[in-house]
Formats: C-alpha cells, structure tokens, sequence
C-alpha cells in the first residue's frame, strides 16, 4: 500500500507549566494580553504533523512516505526516520532556512499555549503531486504551509487519488473560502471537536454537508474517544484507558497513523477507528510525537484487551 504522508516537519520545543493557564488569564483584560509563565522543564523533540503520522504507520508494519520540506538542520532527523521505516525519499531540504520549530507549553490540565515557527516548511507549498513517479493508493493532507494544502487537495482531486483532509491548526488561519476548498472532494475529512466548531463557524457546512461527497466525518474528542460520521450512521469510538498521561503533544497524529493503518489493511471504519484509539494512547504515555514504541504483538495485545478480538492482521499476512 502505498500511502503519502505530507504535513510539516518540525521540532518541538515542548514545555511544562506547573499551574493552570486559566488562572492567569484575567477576562476583563483579554483585549490587552501580557503574560508571561515561567515553566519548569523544557525538552526538544522531533517533531511535525507529518513525521508524527508516518512514524506511527512505520510501527505498524507499513513503510509510508513521507513528503515535505525540512532545513538544513535535518540530517539527523531524516537518518532516525529511515531506520525506523519511514521513506523520506520525496522530502526536500532547503538550504537557507531551518526546519521548522513549535514552541509549546502544556498546564497541569493538559491546556497547551503555542506558536509555530514555519521555517523551511513555507516551500512545502512548491512541491507537486502531479511530480510523483507512482500514483498513491491513499494520500493524507495534514497541517502543512496553507497554499500547500490547497495545491495538494486540488492534484489529488485532479488525479483521482483518494485522500484525507485534516487541517488541524491551521483552521484557525485559514479563511472559510479556503477551508471549504480543501474539504470538497476530499474523501474523509478528519479534525477535533474544537476545529470542527471553528471549521463549521467560517464556511457555514455542517455534517450533512461534508458527507454529501466525503464518505467519512472524522472528530476525535480527547478522552471522550472519537466519532466516525457516515452518511446513514455514525459509530463512536471510546478512548483507551493510559497507564499514564504526560504529553498529548501528537497523539492526534497517532491516532491518524492508526486509522490509515486501518484503511491500508482494509479494515472497516470501527476497527480504524479502533486502531486509531490504541496508537493514541500509546503516544499520550510518552512526551513529544515519536517518543514511544511498540511491536506488532504488543499493539495487537493491547487491542484486544480493550476492544476483543481484531478482525485483520498488522502484518499483513493471513
């Protein structure tokens, strides 16, 4: 199966605040924000919605390419990503510029403050479809540079390949004209209950009308599980109990890499959706998006304990 993962590529620059973010925000004063929280550790991590995808599809048992733009920093990175499995075959580097850096501190509640920094990940949008030598069985538009999204979902849509749009953060950025363009046609289209509300704000669709041509809604719901939207049903997810909870930096991206991991294996949407809960929370247990690890027997083992039996191999044999 050959999958395309594109996205941004980053490195985190992840925080922790001992107290709560809303203790320090006076609402009577939210027109004039100056604040400043001292926090108490501070890790870098490799990091981007992109490599967190692949990364997750990689421990899986697929070999996923990835396709971005990354800076003259990222010898290293794209070294660690090909021993674990991840094709960075179609990843271009861009000399004079860095690759790309978020800065996020997270609160005692898991309430996250952030900036993103775009770096070498601005050229993403030069990049083409069209330019690849094999056609992709599925292709996964994540947060990436804005017109880079748009461009992708259009030669997608050009070429008949089926894809996913996930706009993440960048809901917040994108006006309704362009969230609307990346989200007709698109095959499913995958986002939380708070880009949701955003998305359904500035272009006025609802459910409806997202499943009037996508065959799936996705919303994850954080510890609520996630929903699957079709257009006669919808089916609900739960989450996975954690052993522990320390960073929910890229467990969204994990629970992509699990559900396309569904899609590639053929199963049906409960099991992606299942698949996509179980990489979850092995990413909610470990800090930053690529920290944790686990073979197929372990996943598989930790489906079954929540969810019973599983209805296809991981490794692709019968």
């Amino acid at each position: 199966m050959e999958i395309v993962v594109t996205g941004s590529i980053a490195y985190d620059y992840l925080m922790t605040f001992p107290g709560s973010f809303s203790e320090h925000l006076l609402s009577e004063h939210l027109a004039r924000l100056s604040v400043s929280f001292l926090v108490d550790s501070m890790e870098r991590r490799r990091g981007g919605c992109a490599p967190n995808i692949a990364y997750t599809l990689a421990l899986l048992g697929e070999r996923p390419r990835l396709m971005g733009t990354a800076g003259r920093d990222f010898d290293e990175y794209r070294a660690w990503l090909e021993t674990v499995g991840v094709d960075t075959s179609l990843t271009r580097v861009i000399a004079h510029k860095f690759t790309a850096s978020f800065f996020c501190s997270t609160d005692q509640h898991n309430n996250q403050i952030a900036s993103f920094y775009a770096g070498a990940m601005s050229d993403a949008r030069d990049l083409s479809i069209h330019d690849l030598s094999f056609k992709p069985d599925w292709v996964i538009i994540s947060p990436n540079d804005p017109q880079a999204m748009l461009r992708y979902a259009q030669e997608c849509r050009e070429l008949g390949i089926r894809h996913i749009f996930d706009p993440g953060q960048q809901v917040a950025r994108s006006s309704g004209e362009e969230l609307r363009a990346g989200i007709i046609g698109a095959d499913i289209l995958i986002c939380n209950d708070y880009e949701f509300e955003i998305i359904r704000q500035k272009t006025g669709l609802t459910e409806a009308d997202v499943l009037y041509q996508a065959e799936a809604l996705v919303i994850t719901r954080g510890e609520k599980g996630s929903t699957i939207l079709l257009r006669d049903h919808r089916i609900d997810i739960p989450a996975v109990r954690t052993e522990r909870v320390a960073d929910p930096t890229g467990v969204g991206d994990a629970y992509r890499g699990g559900f396309l991991k569904g899609l590639a294996a053929g199963a049906d949407w409960e099991t992606c959706g299942r698949l996509g809960s179980v990489a979850a929370t092995f990413a909610l247990e470990h800090i930053g998006g690529q920290s944790h690890s686990y073979t197929l027997e372990e996943f598989k083992a930790r489906y079954e304990a929540h969810f019973g039996p599983l209805s296809i191999s991981l490794n692709g044999t019968s």
